[in-house]
Order: C-alpha cells, then sequence, then structure tokens
C-alpha cells in the first residue's frame, strides 16, 4: 500500500529518497536571483559569440548533464544542485529567445503559453502528488516534477521579462522594479493576510526569473532599450563569480542543509 500523497513512502523503501533541494533561506533567494541574471546574459553572450547551433549543443549538454548528476547523488549538494539551476536558467532563456527570435512569437503568446504550461504542469503535480511542498519531494517523481516545473518558470520568466521591456516599452530598469514589487507581494501577503506558505514560495519563484534577469539586462543591455551596455560577457563573469562565492559558503557553513531528512520531521511549507 503506498504512503498518503502528502507525506513520504517509509524511510526503508525504494521510493524514499533523501532531500536533494535546499532549505529556504536568504541566501537561497540570493543564489536564485544572481543565476537569473546569469542566465540570461550568458545566454545572450554564447548565442553571438559561437552560434544559436553550438550555443543550443553546449547549453542543451550541460543541462542534460547538470541533472543527471543531480538525480544521481543521494541527498543535497550544494555545488551539484546550484550547477543544474545555473544551467536550466541559461537553457531556459534559450527556449524563450528561440521562440521568438527563430519562430517570430510574440512574447505576449510566449508569456502566456509558458504560464498556461506552468499551471499545467503544478496542476499536475498537485493532482497526482498531493502536495507542492518542495520538502515533501522524497520521491523520484516528485523530483522529476520540480525539475519540469523549475525549467519551466525559468523560461516563462524569461519571456515576461521581455514582454515588459519590450512589447510594454518599459525598459529594463523599470520592468525590474515592477518585478520587484511583484517578487515581495506574495511574501508580504505570506505575514499579513494567510497566504498559504507553498503558494507563497511558487509565486516569489517564478517572479525570480523576470526580475534578476532585467536588472542583468540593464547593466549588459543596448541603451536603446535603456541598457548601460556594460557587455553581457562582464556581467555573466561577475555574476557567475558571486554565484561561485554564495554557493561556496553554502557548501562549506552547511547552511542550507534540508532540516527535514527522515520521515518523521516532516515540514508541510517550503
Amino acid at each position: 500500500m503506498r504512503a498518503a500523497k502528502t507525506g513520504r513512502p517509509p524511510a526503508g523503501s525504494p521510493r524514499f529518497l533523501a532531500s536533494k533541494v535546499p532549505q529556504i533561506t536568504l541566501l537561497f533567494w540570493v543564489a536564485k536571483l544572481l543565476t537569473t541574471g546569469m542566465g540570461e546574459t550568458t545566454w545572450d553572450w554564447f548565442d553571438v559569440a559561437l552560434g544559436q547551433t553550438a550555443a543550443l549543443t553546449l547549453t542543451g549538454s550541460a543541462l542534460v548533464a547538470s541533472l543527471v548528476v543531480q538525480f544521481v547523488v543521494r541527498r543535497y549538494n550544494a555545488w551539484v544542485y546550484w550547477s543544474a539551476v545555473v544551467a536550466v536558467s541559461v537553457f531556459g532563456t534559450a527556449v524563450a529567445d528561440v521562440a521568438h527570435n527563430d519562430f517570430g512569437v510574440p512574447y505576449t503568446m510566449s508569456t502566456l503559453v509558458l504560464a498556461g504550461a506552468v499551471a499545467a504542469v503544478f496542476g499536475l503535480w498537485y493532482l497526482v502528488e498531493g502536495t507542492l511542498s518542495i520538502h515533501s519531494i522524497h520521491t523520484r517523481r516528485r523530483e522529476v516534477f520540480y525539475w519540469a516545473a523549475v525549467l519551466l518558470t525559468f523560461a516563462l520568466g524569461t519571456a515576461a521579462g521581455d514582454w515588459t521591456a519590450t512589447s510594454l516599452n518599459l525598459g529594463y530598469f523599470p520592468s525590474g522594479l515592477v518585478f520587484l514589487a511583484v517578487f515581495l507581494l506574495p511574501a508580504a501577503a505570506y505575514r499579513w493576510l494567510g497566504l498559504n506558505a507553498v503558494a507563497a514560495f511558487w509565486l516569489s519563484y517564478i517572479v525570480t526569473r523576470p526580475l534578476g534577469a532585467s536588472f542583468a539586462d540593464f547593466m549588459a543591455g543596448p541603451p536603446n532599450r535603456g541598457g548601460l551596455a556594460l557587455g553581457m560577457p562582464p556581467i555573466s563573469v561577475v555574476l557567475t563569480a558571486l554565484i561561485v562565492a554564495v554557493v561556496g559558503y553554502c557548501a562549506k557553513t552547511r547552511i542550507d542543509i534540508p532540516r527535514a531528512e527522515t520521515p518523521t520531521a516532516v515540514r508541510a511549507t517550503p
């Protein structure tokens, strides 16, 4: 008889996995925002420097390799986890950009389609598992749902950021301010209006992508879009160095090691 949807399989079960998702701390959000900006500028850099086919091959291979390692390891490892997030960030940018640049899909349309895809993944995940809490990811199936959602949220965020900056003509910096406000709203609603913690987490998580990407594009992008034109390569390198510093600190201090590692210590909220 299988375990209840909102819990975990018994620790001795072959279905049981130790948590491979970090504890949600301030550094989690810092690292996440850094990866969103880095993914945006790095894809643009690779696309120009290598050509689209080579860039897609490189970033796609990196994505597959990093996710294979993430699925193989037995418990959370900061370097492995964040390497996968970085790879997802770069490739997620490619998905949205290729749809627009090569197939002429308007950012408005790609934003709506990807928003529907994200909603569908979350809906299916909840229908099958009965929970969207990242602290309930202790089976391989839930891990697959988690990374599918992460990939789609990155693609959605890329399209949404380009939609506000270009289609709505807000430019990069005003778009960043808009997304900063939207990013903070779920936390405020959780704190003062009783918003469910899981919903608050995922709403903020989705917005980190256009938030980080908008400010990265502001620093690296062309002046005709309100950018400072500092260049994609320098900004990518600086953001990568900051990611390495944050992840290195987490790996050394183990500050983000998941608190719930056994079936008797289930946390229902992220």
